[in-house]
């Protein structure tokens, strides 16, 4: 149920829906008697956008979560037992319609993987991702990591394929169970956690909520650091995006922390 009320809220409370939604809702008004409070909405709306689309907004809300979890350090003992890799990195409904690997904008995630395994070429390689699909389904992630994984060179046997979980605390909650069965946790054990910077907090969040430590390894940055605080965007439909993006994890965490699925507001290394 939290699942798909999620989704939901999400869609309605997102800033470029409530913008596109201020500003439909304005200029319909403005037909009538209300055409007063139209032109107040239409405007705010138009202020909103341009705020949004084209100042660093974006990037400042994006940082503080890029910049929480310093990557581990992968040169001390013991070596790592194995990288988690979290889906998210596949467009699965184009992918199949195609037939060919079809990569989004995370998908630094795979790449660093791949990276990783051949550095490490003990340690396992666990994908968690199913079908988080509500309007549109395809088969799991997991079905097209793995086609993708081996492609590159990792070995089939070294994979450990979760494929239920829809959202990063079912990857936290399914994957542990998955690895409790392969009696690949417990003392000694050392698992490096692989997702995008910003979603490394509410990541880390939702393993520890679930009694399952892990060290992180963020990839797909989406600024350059501190440098890009004040960096103005020249396209208004990226400034948006990244404020759609940043918003969703902050929104996220809060919801985390209210529904016990994260033991604090903003976990820290």
């Amino acid at each position: 149920m939290f699942f798909y009320l999620a989704k939901v809220l999400w869609f309605l409370l997102q800033p470029s829906t409530l913008i596109a939604l201020l500003i439909g809702y304005g200029a319909i008004l403005i037909w009538t008697g209300w055409a007063r409070w139209g032109r107040r909405f239409v405007t705010v709306g138009a202020i909103l956008l341009l705020l949004a689309g084209l100042s660093p907004l974006g990037n400042a809300l994006i940082l503080p979560l890029e910049n929480r979890f310093p990557r581990a350090d992968l040169n001390t003992l013991p070596r790592p037992t194995g990288f988690i890799l979290l889906g998210g990195a596949e467009d699965r409904l184009v992918g199949m319609a195609r037939k060919a690997p079809t990569l989004n904008e995370a998908g630094e995630r795979i790449l660093e993987t791949v990276i990783l395994a051949e550095r490490f070429p003990d340690a396992k390689i666990a994908f968690t991702g199913g079908d988080a699909g509500v309007l549109y389904k395809s088969d799991s992630e997991a079905a097209g990591a793995a086609q993708l994984l081996t492609a590159l060179g990792v070995p089939r046997e070294r994979l450990i394929l979760e494929a239920k979980a829809r959202d990063t605390y079912e990857n936290a909650v399914f994957l542990k169970e998955e690895l409790g069965k392969a009696g690949l946790l417990g003392p000694g054990s050392r698992w490096v956690l692989i997702t995008s910077a910003y979603h490394m907090p509410r990541a880390i969040a939702a393993f520890r909520a679930a009694g399952f430590d892990v060290e992180a390894w963020p990839v797909d940055y989406r600024t350059r650091g501190e440098a890009d605080f004040t960096r103005p965007f020249d396209k208004v439909s990226e400034g948006l995006r990244r404020v759609d993006t940043a918003a969703r994890e902050w929104v996220g965490l809060i919801a985390y922390w209210l529904r016990g699925r994260s033991t604090v507001l903003f976990p820290a290394p």
